[in-house]
């Protein structure tokens, strides 16, 4: 009983110390913060960039001319799928960004987790348009619509509806996966642990309490992704 107690005094110390003194607790959440940024802007420009190559790939198959584009896009999906992303990380930002401003580490973080979700934002999309009926297309046509028109107003919605619970798990991924960006001394959460871990040399409690954050936002993602698939079976039965 005496060990138990002197034990949980030592955690409550520790957790103390590590979490809430001295502010640190503030130095998480602004890690937080900056974390969940990079993940959201990465999501935003990796949907452009999938929306892009998806489109390029599907036009590609009858119109010729895209050919070309088509074979860089290949080059693209090849390199990013076969490749790390810590090591796709540091050639943004010891090679394309070598002379950027010391400042610029978050936005080169950014465009390196954008162009790494591109490719697999892409080859979704591409699965999404892919498996709408071809009829819908002929339907468009047959309406006076240029393809275009159609690809826009009538194959890419239902597309997007069909593809939106891969979107969202796309995102999911991408938050899990930001915490490498402390290769390029981005002050995210994992470096905001570092930090603390190197001042009170107690490496468990700021990496599980990191953990814990991860999961909390992840198992919350997870539910909302949940939410939007049943929402939209209920939409797909009416």
């Amino acid at each position: 009983m005496v060990m138990f107690m002197a034990f949980w005094a030592e955690l409550q110390n520790n957790i103390y110390t590590n979490i809430f003194y001295s502010g640190r607790f503030f130095l998480y959440m602004k890690g937080l913060l900056i974390t969940l940024n990079i993940a959201f802007f990465s999501a935003v420009l990796g949907v452009l960039i999938g929306m892009l190559i998806a489109i390029v790939k599907v036009y590609s198959v009858q119109n010729k001319g895209l050919k070309p584009l088509n074979f860089i896009c290949d080059i693209y999906l090849t390199f990013v799928r076969g490749t790390p992303m810590a090591v796709q990380l540091l050639i943004m930002y010891f090679v394309f960004f070598a002379f950027a401003p010391a400042t610029f580490q978050i936005p080169i973080a950014i465009i390196a987790f954008g162009f790494n979700s591109g490719a697999y934002v892409a080859e979704i999309i591409r699965a999404g348009i892919q498996s709408i009926d071809r009829g819908q297309m002929e339907a468009g046509r047959s309406l006076g619509l240029t393809k275009n028109m159609t690809m826009r107003f009538i194959i890419l919605p239902q597309a997007v509806k069909n593809i939106l619970p891969a979107l969202f798990n796309e995102f999911i991924t991408l938050v899990k996966e930001t915490a490498i960006v402390s290769l390029i001394a981005v002050p995210d959460l994992t470096m905001a642990a570092s930090l603390v871990r190197s001042r009170t040399f107690n490496a468990y409690v700021p990496l599980f309490f990191i953990a814990i954050i991860y999961l909390i936002i992840v198992v919350g993602l997870t539910a909302l992704q949940k939410r939007l698939e049943r929402r939209l079976a209920v939409n797909d039965q009416h």
